[in-house]
């Protein structure tokens, strides 16, 4: 009887062809002292949950700013994924952190120099890369955008 009354209803609803874009957290935010580590996290459960949209899919884990956070930390891909899986909370992936990566403070800084300069700096090519990707995603107009992450926050409408 369920079903009889509720055909007209699922007749009409949209099909979703392409999965919910859930963003993660801005690569400004930090956990134990490392910029960009939470939306990393964010990334790795969203992957895990079979959530992650195809935009993210490219870089995920072994290129862009990924593949640069663990660099920085020393790990390989395969090993923090598994350590974000076996965890519940932020919380337990921070002291992991905390515990186990041992690159130490210019480790840190760098990378977080690195990542939060990236655009702005004198190489034309990544400046040229960074103008294109914000043609391309309708933010050419947006010349407070001086920065990939810059561009990450505004493409993700936080900024």
């Amino acid at each position: 009887m369920f079903d009889v009354y509720c055909r007209p209803l699922r007749a009409t609803l949209p099909i979703m062809s392409t999965p919910t874009l859930i963003y993660p957290r801005s690569p400004r935010e930090t956990m134990s002292g490392w910029v960009y580590l939470p939306r990393f996290i964010d990334k790795i459960r969203l992957h895990l949950a079979g959530k992650l949209h195809p935009d993210y899919q490219p870089n995920f884990a072994h290129k862009g700013f990924d593949a640069a956070w663990l660099k920085a930390a020393g790990l390989g891909a395969e090993q923090f994924i598994e350590v974000v899986r076996g965890t519940v909370t932020d919380g337990e992936v921070a002291d992991w952190v905390s515990k186990n990566v041992t690159t130490g403070e210019a480790a840190r800084k760098g990378f977080a120099d690195y990542l939060l300069t990236l655009g702005s700096g004198p190489d034309e090519g990544v400046r040229a890369r960074l103008k294109t990707r914000k043609e391309e995603a309708g933010l050419g107009h947006r010349t407070e955008i001086q920065t990939f992450v810059d561009f990450i926050d505004a493409d993700e409408k936080r900024i």
